[in-house]
Protein backbone atom coordinates (compact mmCIF):
# COMPACT_ATOMS: atom_id res chain seq x y z
CA UNK A 1 0.00 0.00 0.00
CA UNK A 2 1.30 3.42 -0.97
CA UNK A 3 0.99 5.91 1.87
CA UNK A 4 0.42 9.67 1.52
CA UNK A 5 3.99 10.18 2.81
CA UNK A 6 5.39 7.89 0.10
CA UNK A 7 3.35 9.68 -2.59
CA UNK A 8 4.71 13.01 -1.37
CA UNK A 9 8.24 11.60 -1.35
CA UNK A 10 7.74 10.58 -4.99
CA UNK A 11 6.45 14.07 -5.85
CA UNK A 12 9.50 15.66 -4.24
CA UNK A 13 11.84 13.24 -6.01
CA UNK A 14 10.15 14.12 -9.32
CA UNK A 15 10.45 17.82 -8.47
CA UNK A 16 14.19 17.43 -7.98
CA UNK A 17 14.50 15.74 -11.37
CA UNK A 18 12.48 18.56 -12.92
CA UNK A 19 14.74 21.17 -11.32
CA UNK A 20 17.83 19.39 -12.64
CA UNK A 21 16.30 19.35 -16.15
CA UNK A 22 15.25 23.00 -16.00
CA UNK A 23 11.53 22.24 -16.08
CA UNK A 24 11.06 23.60 -12.55
CA UNK A 25 12.71 26.51 -10.78
CA UNK A 26 14.29 26.56 -7.34
CA UNK A 27 11.36 28.41 -5.81
CA UNK A 28 8.92 25.93 -7.34
CA UNK A 29 10.79 23.02 -5.79
CA UNK A 30 10.98 24.85 -2.48
CA UNK A 31 7.23 25.49 -2.51
CA UNK A 32 6.63 21.84 -3.33
CA UNK A 33 8.93 20.63 -0.55
CA UNK A 34 7.38 22.92 2.05
CA UNK A 35 3.88 21.65 1.20
CA UNK A 36 4.65 17.95 1.79
CA UNK A 37 3.12 17.83 5.27
CA UNK A 38 2.37 14.09 5.39
CA UNK A 39 5.95 13.31 4.40
CA UNK A 40 7.48 15.71 6.90
CA UNK A 41 5.17 14.51 9.68
CA UNK A 42 6.08 10.88 8.97
CA UNK A 43 9.81 11.63 9.01
CA UNK A 44 9.85 13.79 12.12
CA UNK A 45 11.42 17.08 13.18
CA UNK A 46 15.04 16.29 12.33
CA UNK A 47 14.22 15.56 8.69
CA UNK A 48 11.92 18.60 8.52
CA UNK A 49 14.66 20.89 9.83
CA UNK A 50 17.27 19.63 7.37
CA UNK A 51 14.90 19.86 4.40
CA UNK A 52 13.81 23.38 5.27
CA UNK A 53 17.44 24.47 5.66
CA UNK A 54 18.24 23.00 2.25
CA UNK A 55 15.26 24.83 0.73
CA UNK A 56 16.34 28.14 2.32
CA UNK A 57 19.81 27.73 0.82
CA UNK A 58 18.41 26.67 -2.55
CA UNK A 59 16.16 29.75 -2.69
CA UNK A 60 19.12 31.96 -1.75
CA UNK A 61 21.36 30.38 -4.36
CA UNK A 62 18.73 31.06 -7.04
CA UNK A 63 19.07 34.79 -6.37
CA UNK A 64 22.77 34.86 -7.26
CA UNK A 65 25.00 33.54 -9.97
CA UNK A 66 26.98 30.41 -9.09
CA UNK A 67 30.18 32.45 -8.69
CA UNK A 68 28.76 34.96 -6.22
CA UNK A 69 27.01 32.45 -4.00
CA UNK A 70 28.81 31.07 -0.96
CA UNK A 71 27.55 27.56 -1.69
CA UNK A 72 27.10 25.58 -4.88
CA UNK A 73 23.59 24.95 -6.17
CA UNK A 74 24.84 21.62 -7.54
CA UNK A 75 26.08 20.73 -4.06
CA UNK A 76 22.67 21.59 -2.63
CA UNK A 77 20.94 19.39 -5.18
CA UNK A 78 23.32 16.56 -4.35
CA UNK A 79 22.53 17.02 -0.64
CA UNK A 80 18.81 17.00 -1.42
CA UNK A 81 19.29 13.73 -3.31
CA UNK A 82 21.00 12.26 -0.23
CA UNK A 83 18.15 13.56 1.95
CA UNK A 84 15.65 11.84 -0.36
CA UNK A 85 17.57 8.56 -0.18
CA UNK A 86 17.70 8.66 3.62
CA UNK A 87 14.04 9.70 3.80
CA UNK A 88 13.08 6.77 1.60
CA UNK A 89 14.94 4.37 3.88
CA UNK A 90 13.30 5.98 6.92
CA UNK A 91 9.85 5.65 5.36
CA UNK A 92 10.55 1.96 4.80
CA UNK A 93 11.52 1.62 8.46
CA UNK A 94 8.44 3.55 9.60
CA UNK A 95 6.16 1.36 7.47
CA UNK A 96 7.76 -1.85 8.78
CA UNK A 97 7.36 -0.73 12.39
CA UNK A 98 3.76 0.43 11.96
Amino acid sequence: MTTPARLQWEALNTGLAQLRSGALGAHGLSDLARSQHALLDALGPRYREVLLQLMDRLESSALFSEESCSFSQQGLLDNLQIWLEKASAQLGTVRQNA
